[in-house]
């Protein structure tokens, strides 16, 4: 069995190492199974992608569509219209795809339409809030989707309910969670911990990029503004779209210790001594 794996946001790349390292060991009993592994390159900043291949020990891709910037709508096109020329010359039995980010709707939509089967890790999450671009890359991903891997049995009714069969739907948890065991011994501070004198228990993390939080001025201010009251340093790796938005509206950083994306070991020994 041939496996193309996607990922192409940074979320993916948490959710595909275990796989990759169970497919290897799969390979190691003897079975039939193989994987090549294309990245989207729908989130191109080395700090947003590069180096979360490097921490993790995932392999470098086969290839990298380049897919990265724009708008949904031509992101999506760039990939579609990349992941097909792929595709198109590989013997593949199945397309996994995770999670719900612009990558897992556009190359599932390839797939299918090339008559190749899609396996859908994080299938059945619903937020039931179509104002989401996500929830609407979940839905369409489901409903052309063979397979699914569910996290919760929450999303195993979730997709009976919309007509997927039980010899469907595999319940088997998280693999993010599977990424963070296997790395909690490697976590490591970031060279801000001691430039800011951060202590354990006596700082807060944030993250802020979802474009109904940071694409209008006021909401965006807004949340700087209460955060920023919290009582005890916040320390905000800033995203890509979020800076950009700052720096466009002219929003000051409000006292938070802004930073760069940050690695994964890094960034998680920030919210587990938080």
């Amino acid at each position: 069995m041939n496996i193309i794996l996607v990922a192409g946001a940074r979320p993916n790349f948490m959710k595909i190492a275990p796989i990759i390292d169970a497919i290897k060991a799969a390979q190691e009993r003897g079975e039939d199974i193989d994987y090549t592994l294309v990245h989207t390159g729908q989130h191109y900043d080395a700090k947003m992608s590069e180096e979360f291949f490097v921490q993790l020990g995932i392999p470098e891709p086969d290839i990298n569509l380049g897919a990265g910037g724009g708008t949904q709508a031509e992101q999506t096109a760039a990939i579609m219209t990349g992941f097909e020329r792929y595709l198109a010359d590989k013997k593949a039995d199945v397309v996994l795809v995770v999670g719900d980010v612009t990558s897992t709707l556009a190359c599932s939509i390839v797939a299918k339409k090339l008559l190749v089967r899609v396996a859908h890790v994080e299938g059945g999450i619903r937020s039931r809030d179509m104002t989401m671009p996500e929830e609407i890359n979940r839905i369409v991903t489901d409903s052309i989707s063979d397979y699914f891997f569910t996290t919760s049995r929450t999303a195993n009714e979730n997709l009976k309910a919309e007509g997927k069969r039980d010899d469907q739907i595999f319940f088997v948890g998280n693999t993010m969670i599977d990424t963070l065991m296997k790395n909690m011994s490697r976590l490591r501070k970031p060279a801000l911990w001691d430039e800011h004198n951060l202590a354990a228990g006596a700082y807060f993390v944030m993250t802020l990029h979802r474009p109904s939080n940071v694409d209008k001025r006021e909401q965006l201010a807004a949340i700087l503004q209460a955060v920023s009251s919290a009582g005890l340093p916040v320390v905000f790796p800033v995203h890509p779209r979020t800076r950009k938005n700052m720096e466009a509206f002219g929003i000051s950083n409000h006292g938070l210790i802004m930073a760069e994306p940050m690695g994964y070991l890094e960034f998680n020994y920030l919210v587990t001594v938080s």
